[in-house]
């Protein structure tokens, strides 16, 4: 027998390190209990045991999170994305379950909605700074997921309940709401419903003073679901979001953008390049309010028409500048 092959079974069960590590975490000494996290999956790594690797490592993660270790937990569980990648684990309902484990362990603390009611500032500061990194630990770890599900099994785009996890957190834990990130995340998703109230949620903040905002926000989350050729979540948005408006105070914005989108999503349902031209040359105006409009509008006759793109690369940069980056 090798001695690569010796060495592989010299290894002992991952739960006898499981139990070793998770006594060191509950004795207060996570510090420790990070490093040896690290260099024993890496021990079963370097045998190829991936399974029993992942075993420890989302242990380790789920353990560091819930003790409020939200860096070393994030390590942790950026290292098991990184380990589903070398192990060429494939996607599927087991291993997502495993990875919304650990994002359910990040911590949720949501900062007070008004913050300049708050009297101490140096707190408030430190809580900022706290749910920045807490958001790109999380954010870091779901993005990485999501690159992995692409690769090995889910859509071109990536898991869309990672796409939803990762726009919950964001929007939820976020201390400088990033609604575009947010919609880039839930238009790849799905759950319509959902985004919708977080739509819904956030018009509540902002409809008094910025309302052509959530029309923009509406308007580019149904296009953005249409430029990915998803005409039923474009038309289950904006449903579900004036049923949910229904059963508030909130008055459902009215104004030319949505009616467009209105007119637009009708027109999707049926072979009818002429209208949608004549659509856009009606509502110029207001689709002119945003540029990145113009470049979706393009991809969006490509996508049902087969209307050759122009610039087919354009329109992401445009897409990025409107919605924000969304890496």
């Amino acid at each position: 027998m090798s001695r690569h092959r010796s060495r592989r079974l010299e290894l002992p069960p991952a739960q006898e390190n499981i139990e070793k590590l998770e006594k060191v975490i509950n004795e207060g000494n996570c510090y420790g209990a990070q490093q040896m996290y690290k260099s024993i999956s890496a021990r079963y790594v370097s045998a190829e045991k991936y399974s029993e690797a992942l075993d420890i490592l989302h242990s380790g993660a789920c353990l560091q999170l819930t003790h409020g270790q939200v860096t070393c937990g994030a390590e942790l569980a950026s290292m098991y994305v990184e380990t589903l990648v070398k192990g060429k684990i494939p996607y599927d309902e087991k291993t997502l379950d495993l990875v919304k484990k650990i994002y359910q362990a990040f911590p949720r603390v949501p900062l007070p909605q008004h913050l300049w009611d708050v009297d101490d500032v140096q707190q408030l500061s430190e809580d900022i700074g706290t749910a920045k990194a807490r958001v790109e630990g999380c954010s870091s770890f779901l993005k990485a997921a999501i690159r992995w599900s692409a690769e090995y099994g889910a859509d071109s785009n990536g898991s869309p309940e990672l796409h939803i996890m990762l726009a919950e957190y964001i929007y939820s834990e976020s201390p400088e709401a990033d609604i575009g990130k947010v919609t880039y995340h839930f238009t790849r998703g799905n759950d319509p419903k959902k985004f919708a109230s977080t739509l819904v949620n956030f018009l509540g903040k902002v409809h008094t003073s910025m309302p052509f905002l959530f029309f923009s926000l509406l308007g580019a989350s149904q296009i953005l679901y249409l430029c990915q050729g998803n005409l039923r979540d474009a038309n289950l948005l904006v449903e579900e979001v004036k049923t949910q408006i229904e059963s508030t105070e909130i008055e459902f914005p009215k104004s030319e953008l949505m009616q467009f989108i209105t007119y637009l999503l009708q027109t999707m349902e049926r072979d009818a390049l002429p209208l949608f031209n004549m659509l856009r040359v009606n509502y110029k105006s207001s689709i002119d309010r945003e540029p990145a409009f113009h470049e979706m509008l393009d991809d969006i006759a490509e996508k049902f028409f087969g209307v050759q793109r122009r610039n087919p690369m354009g329109m992401f940069g445009d897409i990025f500048k409107l919605m924000g980056s969304a890496e």
